[in-house]
């Protein structure tokens, strides 16, 4: 995967610790796309954790209701705002232990905060992690913990984050869910799910997508 992606990065856009975490719990069943639409006027009215935790709920819900479950999120993100400032000084903390005790907070949340916004190696199990692991048969566990746990004894803790966003940049644009684009994959000759998408080279890629398209057709051989 590193031949696929050696650059790798955070997909949602952010500056600060803060912005990452408001970003990580709207992405839940949300685009990435679509947060990043959403986020430069969220973060511009709420700049800091006190603003997050005196917002008003009807103003907040309007801002973030095109990412989806906004009544929710905007629970949790008003929520975080008043845990930063009553427990933290306002200030997203830089441990595991401590991230997930706060509102809008799982271990994925939180691992893409330490590895995105500390530098502190995790692995993010979201939907494309859990289901890339499963098809190519590192774990059968599906539990996103017992996953995390699964996978990180096979890698060098240093490996986590980006090791994630490469497993997670794979699932987006190659190892899709219905239909993978297996005649294009550079993981193919490993894989033990080969053949569950389209082997033509021409079918499978017409369904990479992503701004690494001409990059990986051109490891396949494939004029884009």
């Amino acid at each position: 995967m590193q031949v696929e992606f050696p650059e790798v990065y955070c997909e949602l856009d952010f500056t600060t610790p803060l912005d990452l975490s408001v970003a990580t719990i709207l992405s839940a069943q949300c685009t990435d796309v679509r947060v990043n639409m959403v986020t430069p006027a969220l973060f511009a009215r709420y700049p800091d954790a006190w603003a997050y935790a005196g917002a008003d709920r009807t103003e907040l819900e309007e801002m973030i209701r095109s990412t989806g479950f906004y009544r929710n999120k905007a629970n949790s993100i008003i929520g975080l705002g008043q845990a930063l400032v009553e427990r933290f000084d306002g200030e997203v903390p830089s441990t595991l232990k401590e991230l997930v005790t706060l509102p809008g907070f799982g271990r994925k949340t939180a691992n893409v905060v330490l590895g995105n916004a500390f530098g502190v190696p995790g692995l993010t199990v979201d939907t494309h992690f859990g289901r890339l692991v499963n098809r190519w048969e590192w774990t059968a566990e599906t539990d996103p913990v017992k996953v995390e746990r699964a996978v990180g004894e096979l890698f060098p803790r240093k490996e986590y984050t980006d090791l994630s966003h490469r497993i997670i940049f794979h699932g987006r644009r190659i190892c899709h869910a219905r239909k993978p684009a297996c005649g294009v994959c550079q993981l193919a000759s490993d894989c033990p799910s080969y053949g569950q998408g389209p082997t033509e080279k021409a079918a499978a890629a017409a369904l990479v997508k992503g701004p690494e398209t001409e990059h990986l057709l051109a490891l396949a051989g494939v004029e884009a």
